[in-house]
């Protein structure tokens, strides 16, 4: 039995209008086709600024909708990279990377299609760092902060990113690296410094250096094996030989596992007990000391975001307690998704409208409405100096028509505080005509 005929010889012959009409049609019937379709289409020009708007918005939608913007974006990057683009996309492909990450702490599956991509982002990172490699240090210190604070996802592999480093951002990570062995970390800390040190001295071609860091593992196979490797790849036969007839000899016992911190163990207990931004800032503190945040940090966060779901003070906690661990990017879209107080949203927005001044101007009108709402002078002159950034947002974010008519809506609803129309003109603030007398000029004339 054969099977269907294989239609691209016969589509490969229409032209391209009659191809579009045929797959517009189809997408009329598939919706998954459409979405697919429209999401290509939005970043087809490999504008920058709609790859950034695609992960503004991915954030409040559900795993799904998340992994499709994010395959789309991520597309793009990759359209651009191969085409050469002078544009500097190490910034879009670093908040990609982030976002997903972080996004995987809240959905536990690195498996999935989005551990798919986490990895496919951090390869195009690396390529947007070589094409226009960003400030040495910076990038190693992001680096440390994914291997150190990010339970392993990503995974950074040091020799994609060895020539954006340079020998500046290696001695940054060198000597990171080799402050937490001397600290004495355990557990997750000490595996990841261990494995940046091997990493370090490959990238380097420090083969004494590697040939040392690999024979200090317990006895395996793998390991004998590319120590005889790198020995035979510097041209020391002799010694890749002595080495294999050593490996013969019977492994070590593995050594017992390290004792848990009991710091650490109180710290968890008083914050299982009570999840907050207080307990949990306590349990960082401890976990920090003894060297094991960074799988503290995957269970607490995850008690959170319950908490968080649940109650409304569970969602101010939750951003609370990742602003005070400098985590504002992650606070804000923890507002976006569970909610949380004016007075947290207009602090966040204060810290994210340089870089994203259109998803902030929401959060603002919001302040002006209430600090009006209060009717006393103070309150008025503190809503025209936020209509007065209102304005500034809106010329930055290309929608300046959009606040003009905003004002204009302003003052027709509020036209008899007098107060208040007099604050906004001393910020300096063009008062449009109201609606309706605008409506009524526009009829006379």
């Amino acid at each position: 039995m054969t099977g269907p005929p294989d239609l691209r010889p016969y589509l490969r012959t229409l032209d391209a209008e009659t191809m579009a009409e045929l797959l517009y049609a189809q997408a009329q019937r598939d919706p998954e086709l459409r979405h697919s379709l429209e999401l290509r289409a939005a970043t087809q020009s490999g504008d920058v600024t709609e790859a950034h708007r695609l992960l503004d918005t991915a954030v409040s939608d559900g795993n799904m909708e998340y992994t499709a913007k994010v395959g789309a974006v991520l597309d793009t990057l990759q359209r651009l990279l191969d085409a050469g683009s002078r544009a500097d996309l190490a910034p879009l492909a670093r908040r990609t990377v982030d976002d997903i990450g972080e996004m995987l702490e809240q959905s536990g599956d690195p498996s999935g299609d989005l551990g798919d991509r986490l990895e496919r982002a951090v390869e195009l990172y690396a390529r947007a760092c070589v094409a226009r490699p960003p400030d040495p240090g910076q990038l190693a210190d992001w680096i440390l902060e994914v291997e150190f604070e990010g339970l392993g996802r990503p995974v950074i592999e040091l020799a994609e990113f060895a020539k954006a480093l340079g020998e500046r951002g290696l001695d940054r990570i060198k000597s990171t690296v080799d402050d937490v062995v001397a600290a004495g970390a355990t557990g997750y800390r000490r595996d990841v410094a261990e494995r940046l040190l091997e990493e370090l001295a490959e990238v380097r071609g420090d083969v004494d250096g590697l040939v040392a860091i690999l024979s200090a593992k317990p006895p395996r196979v793998d390991v004998s094996l590319k120590i005889v490797r790198v020995l035979r790849a510097a041209g020391r036969h002799s010694e890749a030989i002595a080495h294999a007839a050593r490996a013969l000899t019977p492994h070590k016992a593995p050594a017992p596992p390290e004792p848990e911190d009991e710091t650490v163990a109180l710290r968890r207990k008083e914050f299982d007990a009570e999840p907050g931004q207080v307990t949990y800032l306590a349990l960082r503190e401890a976990s920090v000391e003894a060297g094991v945040w960074s799988v503290q940090r995957v269970g607490a966060l995850k008690q959170l975001r319950e908490c968080a779901g649940e109650t409304e003070e569970g969602a101010e906690e939750l951003a609370r307690a990742l602003l005070a661990e400098g985590r504002p990017d992650e606070a804000w879209r923890a507002c976006v998704r569970f909610g949380g107080s004016l007075d947290l949203r207009v602090e966040l927005a204060a810290l994210r409208e340089a870089e994203h001044p259109a998803e902030t101007i929401p959060v603002y009108r919001t302040q002006v409405e209430r600090l009006i709402e209060q009717k006393d002078p103070q309150s008025y002159r503190e809503a025209a100096k936020h209509l007065k950034k209102l304005r500034t947002l809106h010329k930055r974010a290309g929608t300046a028509e959009e606040f003009t008519g905003y004002l204009a809506d302003l003052v027709t609803v509020h036209r008899r505080k007098t107060r208040l129309i007099a604050e906004v003109r001393a910020a300096r603030i063009a008062l449009p005509k109201p609606r309706s007398q605008a409506a009524t000029d526009s009829l006379t004339s």
